[in-house]
């Protein structure tokens, strides 16, 4: 029998929240979460998506084989490690991961994060 799938305390919505030609209101969306750690879908660019996150704590260790991950800080404070360092995002920095490298994000606070990655992303890695 195979093992089932690891269960995560997070809230992920894959779904697209806007089509084209809606007005995207991040700060609205954002200022009503009530998750410690929430990823929501907003919409579809071409083959990529644009995520909203609101986090507070670790995510786990994991890597996407075949997807690079940009993340953009709106508020707060982003951390990003790897195996031996870390990097820091303040509001207005972006950082991106590339495929196949090992890492997780943490937020000591409440931080607003926009991600761009490809639409078929596993989020928790694979």
């Amino acid at each position: 029998m195979a093992n089932p799938a690891p269960a995560y305390p997070y809230e992920t919505r894959l779904n697209i929240l806007y089509q084209p030609m809606q007005l995207i209101d991040e700060k609205a969306l954002s200022d009503a979460c009530v998750y410690k750690w929430f990823n929501q879908t907003l919409c579809k660019i071409n083959d990529s998506v644009v995520r909203l996150g609101v986090i507070e704590g670790h995510y786990h260790w994991h890597k996407h084989d075949n997807d690079d991950e940009f993340f953009y800080v709106v508020e707060g404070k982003l951390f990003i490690d790897f195996e031996g360092h870390s990097v820091e995002l303040a509001p207005r920095q972006g950082f991106v991961v590339p495929r196949g490298t090992i890492h997780r994000t943490r937020a000591p606070q409440r931080t607003v994060i926009l991600m761009v990655e490809n639409a078929g992303i596993i989020p928790t890695g694979n």
